[in-house]
C-alpha cells in the first residue's frame, strides 16, 4: 500500500469539469529512480469527447486514444509536435472518453526546470509515454491532496490552442489559479472567477 495519500478512485468519477476545477491546488508527484518530483497543479483544461471537437477522442477509438476510454484515474500521455509529452487525467466512467489536461505546476520539490505549459511540465517531471495508462494511485505517478490546502482564486477561460474545434474552442473549460505566476499561456481579460 502506498505511504502517501492518493486521491480516491471516486474523485475521478465526478463530472469532468468538477475534476478539472478540483485538481487546482492538488499535488502531482512523480517518483523516478528513487527521486521525487512534486508540483502544485495551477492550471487544467477539460476535454469531453467524443462530442467535444477539441478532444482527441472526437475522432473515435484509436490505439492512441484507447486509454481515454478506459477506467478513470489513469494517465493519458501523448506526444505532440514530435517533442512534447502532455499528461491528462482520465475521468468519467469507463467507456466515456473524458480527460483533464494538466497545463502548469508550481514547483515544490525536486523541480528546477520550467513547469508552465503542458510540455514543460512533463519534461520537468520526466513524464513520457512510458507513463501512458498508469494508475494515478500507484507507486510511480500520483496525485495527492496537500497537507494544508491554500485558498484558490479560480479563473476560467476558453482553452488554449484549440481554435480548429470551431464553437467547441470557446467553451470555458480552462481553469487556473488566478494568483499563481506559474500559469501558462494567456490569462484572458475575460477570464471568469
Amino acid at each position: 500500500m502506498p505511504s502517501s495519500p492518493r486521491l480516491e478512485h471516486g474523485f475521478y468519477l465526478q463530472d469532468t469539469l468538477t475534476v478539472a476545477r478540483s485538481l487546482i491546488g492538488m499535488h502531482l508527484v512523480h517518483r523516478l529512480e528513487g527521486e521525487r518530483r512534486v508540483g502544485r497543479i495551477v492550471e487544467t483544461e477539460a476535454y469531453l469527447g467524443p462530442e467535444d471537437r477539441a478532444a482527441h477522442s472526437s475522432r473515435g477509438r484509436t490505439p492512441r486514444t484507447e486509454v481515454m476510454f478506459g477506467p478513470p484515474g489513469h494517465a493519458y500521455v501523448y506526444l505532440i509536435y514530435g517533442m512534447w509529452h502532455c499528461l491528462n487525467v482520465v475521468t468519467a466512467p469507463q467507456g466515456v472518453p473524458h480527460a483533464v489536461l494538466l497545463r502548469a505546476l508550481e514547483p515544490l520539490e525536486g523541480l528546477t526546470e520550467r513547469t508552465s505549459g503542458p510540455g514543460l511540465l512533463c519534461r520537468a517531471l520526466r513524464i513520457d509515454r512510458r507513463s501512458n495508462g498508469v494508475d494515478l494511485r500507484g507507486a510511480s505517478l500520483w496525485i495527492e491532496p496537500p497537507r494544508t490546502r491554500r485558498p484558490v482564486r479560480l479563473g476560467r477561460s476558453a482553452r488554449i490552442g484549440v481554435e480548429y474545434a470551431g464553437e467547441w474552442a470557446q467553451r470555458p473549460w480552462r481553469f487556473f489559479d488566478r494568483d499563481s505566476p506559474f500559469v501558462s499561456g494567456r490569462r484572458s481579460p475575460g477570464a471568469r472567477r
